[in-house]
């Protein structure tokens, strides 16, 4: 599938994404990608969340390609398991740095609520992209999380929380990891 003939809704984590992440950097070079904005980025709330981001996909023109990056997996896959509308219009899903909503050592302690993730195939293609030191979750259960998802999984090797802070702001590496998964829609 060629990036023009989707819309890719962009689905920032807790906080957001600043104007060095590379969800913003994606967003800023897509002309047809759109972020979702939450109201409360620094107290989510999962119900919140899922709302907005249910209200883009139903208002896609398009085939709709999510790129969700930390907390904002954790909205999608919820939206993506519960809708049978959405369903119908998400062709793909790019996860990055999926966070254990089901770790009681999580903090901040309402992004608990998120979870715990559902199980079973997503119902679209689906890629997971993980750091092995990740400080929201382990690369292990990253993979065992897209296994349950019947999603492939791909290492990013040691790349921390793969954000702005983490020195990914252009994140070339994550775009071409991008291409290849559009090439597989």
């Amino acid at each position: 599938m060629k990036i023009r003939d989707a819309n890719i809704l962009i689905i920032p984590g807790y906080k957001g994404a600043d104007e060095d992440h590379w969800q913003s950097r994606w967003e800023a070079k897509m002309p047809n990608a759109t972020r979702i904005h939450q109201a409360e980025f620094n107290k989510p709330v999962c119900e919140d969340w899922k709302k907005e981001i249910e209200t883009a996909i139903l208002a896609s023109d398009k085939p709709a390609i999510l790129v969700a990056h930390s907390l904002g997996v954790a909205a999608a896959v919820h939206v993506l398991n519960e809708n049978d509308d959405v369903k119908k219009k998400v062709v793909g899903a790019f996860f990055v740095s999926p966070p254990d909503v089901s770790n009681p050592k999580i903090r901040p302690k309402h992004l608990m609520t998120f979870g715990p993730y559902p199980t079973g195939p997503m119902p679209c293609p689906t890629f997971v992209i993980g750091s092995v030191n990740d400080s929201f979750s382990d690369q292990k259960r990253m993979q065992e999380t897209a296994a349950d998802w019947g999603a492939f999984f791909v290492d990013a090797g040691e790349s921390g929380h793969i954000n702005s802070e983490t020195g990914h702001g252009p994140w070339p590496e994550g775009l071409m990891v991008f291409a290849e998964f559009m090439k597989r829609l």
